[in-house]
């Protein structure tokens, strides 16, 4: 969670996106949490774009979904995190209590423990190597976790954690969406190359399913924190390896593979998911976040320069 201040009307990422503020979250907060409604209220900056995020007093947030898609992940985490979070070796959001729909605003919403740390971009760690390496040890506690019947990825959908395939078409027709400055060529020899990677077959695994700087909080110049899973499931381990191209360089990838023992097929399909998730991203964000847009830029560069290799 940023510690960077913002104005008290968060920007607008969408045009269908629900529109909150500070008067707003005290008047929420007034009638379904008055323990917390004296508290200083402060709208944070973020490049996220499912939820908005309001400090509250010095020791808790308030997290209210942007758009409809991301309604209900309050309900997810309280189901999940405290379960998983033991295990894990990276803190992770702490859900403290579920709001509900009122003062005109449509959908659950969550008031959180505050979790301090900056977005992890790799300027603000001492040792991108080092962090690779505890990046890596979250995503094996994650995934050796009891599967405590958490839901799995739709095998038929498009959803992280599902087969790759999946995308195909997708994927093809984001690529022909790029800027004019992007290699679209090279971009599909690279897809091509993706799919023929075997499926994964054997039992789903726990998994975040979005692991990117927006989602990493560091203190100190430490890798501390896994925020935001909205996308978490059990599926295919290839999607969370997306990470690998969309965070680190060339030699924290090779430390980061190495740290996971990733067979070459996984391997393969995670540079597929890396490249699924940036060709879309860059035209859908183009003119609302130019954050996201400058990380899907630098993993495309990334598989097409571990390709070249």
């Amino acid at each position: 969670m940023s510690t960077t201040p913002a104005p008290d009307v968060p920007a607008r990422l969408h045009a269908d996106e629900v529109y909150t503020d500070t008067l707003l979250v005290r008047r929420l907060l007034s009638a379904q949490f008055p323990q917390w409604a004296a508290l200083p209220v402060q709208v944070f900056a973020s490049a996220g774009s499912d939820h908005v995020l309001y400090r509250l007093g010095d020791h808790l947030a308030v997290r209210l979904p942007r758009l409809a898609r991301a309604a209900g992940q309050t309900e997810q985490d309280l189901r999940w995190l405290p379960r998983l979070a033991p295990g894990l070796p990276l803190r992770v959001p702490e859900p403290l209590a579920l709001g509900q729909p009122g003062e005109g605003y449509p959908w659950t919403w969550g008031v959180y423990r505050w979790l301090p740390g900056e977005p992890a971009f790799q300027d603000r760690l001492s040792d991108l190597t080092q962090a690779a390496q505890d990046l890596a040890g979250f995503i094996r506690a994650l995934q050796a976790t009891d599967p405590l019947d958490g839901p799995v990825a739709d095998p038929a959908s498009l959803e992280r954690g599902a087969p790759l395939r999946n995308r195909d078409a997708w994927t093809r027709e984001n690529i022909g969406r790029l800027p004019d400055d992007l290699d679209r060529a090279a971009l599909e020899a690279a897809w091509d190359a993706a799919l023929q990677a075997p499926d994964w077959l054997h039992a789903p695994v726990w998994l975040h399913g979005d692991l990117q700087s927006g989602n990493l909080l560091a203190e100190e110049g430490q890798l501390s924190a896994v925020i935001d899973f909205g996308s978490l499931r059990r599926g295919d381990p290839a999607c969370e390896l997306a990470v690998a191209w969309n965070w680190l360089n060339a030699p924290a990838r090779a430390v980061f593979r190495k740290a996971l023992d990733v067979d070459a097929a996984t391997w393969a399909r995670g540079r597929g998911w890396a490249l699924s998730i940036a060709v879309a991203e860059i035209p859908y964000y183009l003119h609302t976040n130019p954050t996201m847009v400058a990380r899907s830029r630098f993993a495309l560069g990334q598989v097409l320069g571990e390709l070249e290799e």
